[in-house]
């Protein structure tokens, strides 16, 4: 039977870069050669699901494993696992820690504890059960994205100091080694990518890829994830790509993109042939999400090298992919999760395997459109 109860890392647990970093024949390749090796930086800032045991006496008493699971992008792991395992152009950065630690898709904020703070008074004010504005305060949620109760507020200031305080010092051993290993990648590999262009007569790319997943339901207070969203917030049937800009990928007014318009249209299209799929509108762009803070960030550190990297051919992008849940679970395990339940479903190795695949034979075509 499955278990109602959240999934817990032991208390203490430290994770080092080397624990977060995913690249194929690691038994006979270093980083550095892999690096070497790789055009593209994939990291998953929502997949891991399991919860630092530390914060286990602030969640709410209602919070089923299915809630905590189905409030990540677990099924992101294996499939990017698995692509790095197949793939020696990619390197692969997962976080450890589920997003219910801090987001690192959102900016980090100055005042953890005055943004909890905030974050708890407008789902006081919004009652339980509703939908709550938490623009802007949403690195830590009190509420899951159905609105449903994820952490107890404290019963006073001295215990809001104490769960910020708590979420820090855990931060501090997986999510913030995430942040700081995925930035040094990109440093790195920006790096290798000037690198290349010294010795080449073509152009050079290095793109990074922030890989995630969204189901295009939610959650009803018996597990069964069988709510519809409102049209505008569904994904495609496989994935939708952002680059900032708008459904063509071209910039929206002044905002910048943050992987050039032509270069996310290619993509996008070997994206339908990576992953066989006739209608177009199986993969869409900036359709519902333009993409956060990961590629805001990334694209801004870009643009900052753009002289430079014009000058020496180099071409740096960043990209979002946001996959449909159903598409990655399959339809048996979407069936499952559309039933009342507590537990969640293990991942379907020969579905990851395929999903992998696809993924891989996606980006050979985009590398190959010149």
């Amino acid at each position: 039977m499955a278990t109602a109860d959240p999934l817990f890392l032991p208390a203490g647990t430290v994770f080092a870069p080397d624990d977060l970093i995913f690249y194929a024949d690691r038994g006979r390749r270093s980083l550095d050669q892999a690096l070497a090796d790789a055009d593209l930086l994939v990291s998953c800032p929502h997949s891991g699901a399991a919860i630092p045991e530390e914060l286990g006496e602030f969640l709410a008493p209602e919070f089923t494993r299915r809630l905590q699971f189905d409030f990540t992008d677990c099924s992101t792991s294996p499939v990017v696992r698995r692509w790095a395992e197949i793939d020696p152009r990619i390197v692969y950065v997962e976080n450890p820690h589920p997003r219910m630690v801090r987001d690192p898709n959102r900016a980090r904020p100055e005042d953890l504890y005055a943004t909890l703070r905030e974050a708890f008074a407008r789902v006081r004010a919004a009652g339980p059960g509703n939908k709550a504005d938490l623009s802007g305060v949403d690195a830590i949620r009190p509420v899951t994205f159905s609105f449903y109760p994820l952490l107890r507020e404290p019963a006073d200031d001295a215990g809001l100091h104490r769960l910020a305080d708590t979420f820090a010092e855990v931060a501090s051993r997986g999510l913030d080694v995430y942040e700081r290993t995925r930035d040094d990648l990109i440093e790195r590999m920006v790096a290798l990518a000037f690198e290349r262009a010294e010795k080449s007569t073509g152009p050079v790319e290095f793109t990074t890829l922030s890989f995630h997943d969204t189901m295009n339901h939610t959650t009803t207070r018996d597990g069964a994830v069988n709510v519809e969203r409102a049209e505008a917030d569904r994904l495609p049937a496989v994935v939708a790509l952002s680059n900032r800009g708008d459904d063509q990928g071209d910039p929206r007014g002044d905002n910048p993109v943050s992987m050039a318009p032509q270069a996310v249209r290619a993509l996008a299209q070997a994206h339908r042939a990576g992953f066989e799929v006739a209608d177009p509108t199986a993969v869409m762009l900036n359709q519902p999400y333009l993409g956060s803070h990961e590629i805001i960030t990334a694209g801004a550190r870009f643009r900052e090298l753009g002289p430079r990297s014009a000058a020496a051919g180099v071409a740096l992008g960043a990209v979002q992919a946001e996959f449909r849940r159903e598409f990655l679970l399959g339809p048996d395990l979407t069936a499952e999760l559309m039933r009342p339940g507590v537990g969640w479903p293990e991942p379907d190795a020969d579905r990851v395997d395929m999903l992998a695949h696809a993924c891989k034979a996606s980006w050979d075509g985009y590398r190959t459109r010149r």
